[in-house]
């Protein structure tokens, strides 16, 4: 009797296991930020885009202030994929984190603009003054470091003036002229504050890269990849059709995305056609990116070769 029971505990134990493994192998869990440019996020989550290639999906959706948290997040294994600038990115790939760009989201205008009128440029800018940016190392910091090179000759020149505040809770400081005295910032953020009274831009994203450059990659790590190679496959179908969709047809989806972003639909599609905004999987500018941020100090590894950052 007693054998019996112990075959029945051990084969419920076994069950046990098994299910969880199943359930583990079927869940991934994906992270996104703030802002115009995470619209295919949206778009997968509402049309439920991963299920359609992949019907045992269990998928939760998490929404972080900075690359920085969720690159972190990610590195911890508590997210298997994560949306997040080419910066926080390279900072992960230079510590050598277990994952890849699974796609390229998007190219956008950013930009740092202050409600100061006495700040005219970044040598107007004084000890004590505080410069919004997701977090250290996100895009927003990297391009202010670009800029203050051109202009300061110093890199990190800024780098005491920067504090990290999400893109949102920023937007509305500067609008309404407390704790903060600029904010480097990306769509929709950057719209509104251009279409505030009393602020005006300091710094412009293209002429501080010299060009133009991939703003967000989306990230999947080794772990997940090789957990479910097929669950890893439709994540990876289901984001390059809704970056496909933002890129071609973004009015289609204005009902879906435009409340996420809490804008308006008209004003949801004057965003998405401003100058600059494009949704596409091409990368650009991430060994420019890479350079830079190893003669700043900020990362201490190269490569000349952009497969290496790509599933």
């Amino acid at each position: 009797m007693k054998k019996i029971l112990s075959l029945i505990l051990i084969a419920l134990i076994t069950f046990g296991m098994f299910s969880c493994s199943g359930s583990d192998k079927d869940k991934v869990v994906i992270a996104q930020q703030f802002g115009l440019g995470y619209a295919p996020l949206v778009v997968m989550k509402e049309m439920q885009l991963i299920e359609k290639y992949y019907p045992n999906a269990k998928i939760e959706w998490a929404q972080l202030g900075s690359g920085g948290a969720i690159r972190e997040a990610m590195a911890a294994g508590q997210v298997d994929v994560g949306s997040m600038g080419v910066p926080p990115f390279l900072i992960a790939w230079a510590k050598e984190y277990d994952y890849k760009v699974m796609s390229p989201l998007c190219e956008m205008p950013l930009g740092m603009q202050t409600n100061n009128p006495d700040i005219k440029s970044l040598k107007d800018i004084k000890p004590g003054m505080k410069i919004a940016t997701p977090s250290p190392g996100s895009i927003q910091h990297i391009l202010l470091s670009m800029a203050s090179k051109k202009e300061l000759g110093d890199a990190k020149a800024l780098d005491k003036n920067v504090i990290a505040m999400a893109h949102p809770d920023a937007a509305s400081a500067l609008i309404n002229k407390v704790e903060i005295d600029a904010h480097f910032t990306s769509p929709p953020y950057i719209f509104k504050e251009l279409d505030a009274e009393g602020i005006h831009q300091v710094v412009d994203a293209n002429e501080a890269f010299g060009g133009p450059f991939t703003f967000l990659v989306t990230a999947a790590t080794g772990k997940f990849k090789n957990r479910n190679p097929e669950l890893f496959g439709a994540v990876e179908k289901a984001l390059k059709e809704a970056i496909g969709i933002m890129e071609n047809d973004p009015g289609s989806v204005a009902d879906i995305v435009a409340p996420t972003l809490k804008l308006d639909t008209e004003t949801y599609l004057k965003y998405c056609n401003w100058p600059g905004v494009k949704f596409d999987t091409n990368l650009r500018g991430a060994l420019k990116f890479l350079d830079f941020m190893n003669k700043a100090g900020y990362v201490n590894r190269q490569t000349d070769n952009i497969s290496d950052f790509m599933w």
